[in-house]
């Protein structure tokens, strides 16, 4: 694995890094304290081509590798976790996965208007009583000549409020992940609604949805991949979604780092800058071994995907470690702030709220240790 980077990929890190100073990082506060982020952001994101990355140019993407993607959602993450997830989701789990399982027809349909920003994707796979245990989806899909009819329930849909196109989950045979398939939902479809989740404790400008299917009738051509792999369709985009969320979490962490080493050398007390203190410059560098711990993590899962190895361990490994890192390095700056880390002048009480969620979806960190655990022993523990 080479650890340094490319030319292109640091110009695509340094692109990142000012489309954050300008677009993102000025209104991230308000986004927040608005619970909403402005939506022109999408069109801003496939415009530098950061929602068409490692989607190939005949489709409308922006082609790149793996580790640009990553450097990219860093950036992102370092900015705000709300519009990092635009791209992790609309991206990584829909366009992607789009590109990996779907026919020639829905790649044309899809793959471009996404890239461009001109269509937002959502993932509809958790629903209100099933979370982890992604196998047992109450949400059915019934055939009927040369349709399907959809019935069902799913919660916590990043994107959702804002989707073109759902991704979504349904069982269409007996119980457990063999019955489940996937489809490719226009959001416009008739009998789906689209509910906002507000009041969350943190990616609070992001746009998650309760979706409402109730008699939503697509046509059969709507199906992504063979009926029945919806299970493998979904854990596929899991695996590289986990890169993605990982890369996020190093940008928090990093954004943690970067405000308690800038806080610390301006505060002082007793007379002198708390960064002189001992127990400040551990609580500091207990932060920067997380970020580059994190960051190689995740990094070497975007070399083993863009060298066509096994990932999906990886990735766990990854997730889990960078997620966990993320809250504790946004807790242990906002101990160098002390009371002001409190009050959302100061950056550090969104960052430990953003982060929080990070150890919960797309895996928890207790199913990432059973994925690792597993492919380590080879027995399976759910």
């Amino acid at each position: 694995m080479n650890l340094e980077l490319s030319e292109e990929q640091e110009a695509v890190r340094r692109l990142a890094e000012d489309f954050v100073a300008r677009e993102v990082a000025p209104h991230a506060v308000a986004w927040d304290r608005a619970e909403e982020v402005d939506r022109g952001i999408v069109k801003k994101l496939g415009a530098v081509g950061f929602l068409g990355l490692t989607i190939p140019e005949e489709y409308g993407g922006s082609g790149g590798d793996h580790l640009a993607y990553c450097l990219v959602t860093e950036e992102l993450g370092r900015g705000d976790s709300s519009v990092r997830g635009i791209v992790s989701v609309s991206l990584g789990l829909v366009a992607k996965t789009v590109a990996a399982w779907g026919d020639e027809e829905q790649k044309r349909a899809w793959l471009p208007r996404l890239a461009s920003g001109e269509a937002v994707g959502c993932f509809g796979l958790t629903e209100p009583g099933t979370g982890s245990d992604a196998g047992n989806l109450a949400t059915r899909a019934v055939r009927d000549g040369d349709t399907y009819v959809i019935d069902g329930t799913k919660m916590f849909i990043t994107n959702g409020t804002w989707a073109d196109v759902v991704l979504l989950f349904a069982r269409t045979g007996g119980p457990g992940h063999r019955g489940v398939s996937a489809f490719l939902v226009p959001a416009d479809t008739p009998g789906l609604t689209r509910r906002p989740v507000h009041g969350k404790l943190g990616l609070r400008g992001q746009a998650t949805a309760e979706l409402v299917l109730e008699g939503v009738r697509v046509p059969a051509s709507a199906l992504l991949g063979p009926e029945g792999k919806g299970f493998s369709v979904a854990m596929s985009a899991l695996a590289k979604g986990r890169m993605s969320v990982a890369a996020g979490c190093v940008g928090i962490a990093q954004a943690a780092l970067d405000a308690a080493v800038r806080y610390a050398g301006e505060r002082e007390q007793f007379g002198k800058p708390i960064a002189s203190y001992q127990l400040v410059q551990e609580l500091i560098s207990d932060i920067a071994v997380d970020v580059d711990a994190a960051r190689l993590l995740t990094w070497r899962v975007a070399d083993l995907v863009d060298r066509g190895r096994d990932f999906a361990t990886a990735a766990s490994k990854a997730k889990l470690y960078a997620s966990e890192a993320a809250v504790r390095s946004a807790n242990n700056a906002l101990q160098v702030f002390g009371g002001y880390g409190y009050i959302d002048e100061y950056p550090v009480g969104k960052l430990l709220r953003d982060a929080r969620v990070m150890t919960l979806y797309e895996g928890t960190s207790q199913i990432q240790k059973l994925i690792i655990g597993r492919a380590l022993t080879g027995v399976s523990a759910f």
